[in-house]
């Protein structure tokens, strides 16, 4: 995943590493968590968003 700008979700703390991180690519979105960069999640923006409208509405499934 070289070359890729990472950017780190504004609601992750700055300890312990628990931080969100997007990028954006030539095929879509990457997601992963700083704490395990090599675990990269590959999307869609239309998924993205999707997701994000699921979340702040509630929507989500919390099994």
């Amino acid at each position: 995943m070289t070359g890729l700008k990472w950017r780190k979700s504004s609601f992750s703390a700055d300890v312990h590493q628990n931080c969100v991180e997007v990028a954006t690519a030539a095929d879509g979105i990457r997601m992963r968590e700083s704490d395990e960069p090599e675990a990269v999640i590959h999307t869609s923006p239309a998924a993205l968003r999707a997701f994000i409208r699921a979340a702040k509405a509630g929507c989500l499934d919390r099994r």
